[in-house]
């Protein structure tokens, strides 16, 4: 038998074609051509003398044999991350660290201090993917997640690296032409952009004046897909958005955006963390060096 076959390289890239639900999905996961995937799962096939995988135009379906070893291959590729990081653990930081962040966090806080970290770590490495969707830690195979907003999977372990108030804002010139709304009910006839993902809160909250809160959902003529894109609709003045104050604050004080509605603002808050799925075999180095850096560092 072949001694150079990299039986766990092969695993987690038919894991990842699973997961993702097809070969390209898996070959940017993998940076891997789809082709290059197909062989890979042609060959593992040809290997084991089963096939894994039903193939159609429409879908993959995974055989009787290739579910069984798609449970098996998830739970190797778990014992594998799981040894690593326990050799790891008394070591120096070494290696490469996934990591998954919003983008206004990732280009106004992360990549000015990748540098700084790398020159403190320079036997690591960094992969940053940024995106406003909230990925699984597990699927995307991510070590760290920069997480703004409520925290709800039990899984993960999460640092705090601050908080921000949410705030509504618009551009001058968008005031200028459809007014300033001066009660919540006022926002129904103004353009009120939201996101193209789901959000744990929804609904932009107010106080009502009588000590409740009124929650006015968002409906406009654009939905995006991250908050950059959004800052930038509000700064051309396409409508009213809301946002965590320490995305725009730079905005808010060079006069290019104006807070709206200040006077019922409930005060509620955007955590951020970096958070990391837990365990019960000891923290990567690799991880604890980068989420304490990021405590050390991070000023929101």
């Amino acid at each position: 038998m072949s001694q150079d076959i990299n039986r766990s390289g092969e695993m987690e890239v038919f894991v990842r074609v699973v997961e993702q639900g097809g070969f390209s999905a898996a070959a940017r996961l993998s940076r891997l051509t789809p082709s290059a995937v197909s062989k890979l799962v042609a060959r593992l096939e040809r290997r084991l003398g089963v096939r894994l995988l039903q193939r159609s135009t429409r879908r993959l379906q995974l055989t009787p044999e290739g579910a069984a070893f798609y449970a098996r291959a998830t739970r190797i590729l778990d014992e594998i991350a799981a040894a690593e990081q326990e050799a790891a653990a008394g070591a120096a930081p070494r290696g490469r660290l996934r990591v998954n962040a919003s983008v206004h966090f990732g280009m106004a806080y992360l990549l000015p201090l990748l540098p700084a970290f790398l020159e403190r770590h320079p036997e690591m490495s960094v992969d940053v993917a940024l995106t406003d969707t909230v990925v699984d830690l597990m699927e995307q195979r991510a070590d760290v997640a920069i997480r703004v907003g409520p925290m709800r999977d039990s899984r993960l372990v999460a640092k705090k690296l601050g908080e921000s108030r949410n705030i509504v804002v618009a551009a001058p010139s968008y005031i200028a032409r459809h007014g300033l709304p001066r009660t919540p009910h006022e926002l129904e006839r103004h353009n009120r952009l939201r996101f193209c993902f789901t959000r744990i809160v929804e609904g932009w909250p107010f106080l009502d004046g009588t000590g409740g809160i009124v929650t006015v959902p968002p409906d406009g003529n654009a939905l995006v897909s991250d908050g950059e894109a959004i800052k930038a609709l509000a700064l051309a003045g396409l409508g009213l958005v809301r946002v965590s104050e320490f995305q725009v604050r730079a905005e808010v004080a060079q006069g290019l955006l104006v807070p709206v509605l200040e006077d019922l603002n409930p005060g509620d808050l955007s955590e951020v963390h970096a958070v990391y799925v837990g365990g019960a075999g000891p923290l990567s180095s690799r991880i604890r060096a980068f989420v304490d850096f990021l405590v050390e560092n991070v000023r929101i």
